[in-house]
């Protein structure tokens, strides 16, 4: 009797075995498939969200960040406090003054000319009576220049004369002369002053 409910034990035992076997094969064979299946189709779906809120690696710079490069910025605008380029009459004082009213001349310059060969002293005539000392070919210019111990004259070439104008001055106009600066003694920067007869120009800049 005992040996009987034992084989029935074990029969039933068997078929349960077989049972559980056939569920994992069907599981196996249709459910893990489906379950595949159902992921690769739902698998673009999510890609495609994925990639509209996220912008390509290769897409273009928003106009906003563009704008916030350096190299974008504008260039600041120049304020009004900027110097300029002018340069005022340097004889605007009481000098310029004196050469007007004594010898009716103004915007006097002195010059390196030929690089620093010769000296060239200019002048703008306002009244030609009071300036015709200048022009006054019987009268012998010098240029003297105490730094450097030396003093110019006009040097005079042949079929030419002297390297100066001496033609009768007129008002508005100008005139100049040239100092022979032999071994370029008069250099930029020196003080010199210019001597034509009972005239004198002192403290002149040779530019």
């Amino acid at each position: 009797m005992q040996a009987a409910r034992l084989q029935v034990a074990r029969v039933i035992i068997r078929s349960r075995c077989k049972v559980i076997r056939l569920h994992r094969i069907v599981f196996l064979s249709g459910a893990l498939p489906a379950l595949l299946l159902a992921g690769l189709l739902s698998a673009p779906a999510a890609l495609a969200q994925a990639g509209s809120s996220t912008a390509p690696a290769g897409s273009a710079t928003p106009p906003a960040a563009a704008a916030a490069k350096p190299g974008a910025a504008a260039a600041p605008a120049k304020s009004a406090g900027e110097p300029t380029h002018y340069l005022p009459n340097r004889f605007a004082g009481r000098a310029g003054m004196y050469y007007k009213s004594v010898w009716g001349i103004d915007s006097l310059s002195v010059k390196w000319a030929e690089s620093g060969e010769l000296i060239r002293f200019a002048w703008r005539v306002l009244d030609p009576d009071k300036a015709k000392m200048l022009n006054d070919k019987k009268v012998e210019p010098s240029l003297i220049d105490p730094q450097a111990g030396v003093s110019l004259v006009v040097p005079v070439m042949e079929k030419v004369g002297q390297l100066r104008q001496s033609a009768p001055p007129e008002a508005g106009r100008s005139y100049w002369m040239v100092f022979s600066n032999a071994g370029r003694r008069v250099k930029r920067g020196d003080r010199v002053s210019v001597v034509i007869g009972t005239f004198r120009a002192d403290n002149l800049l040779v530019d």
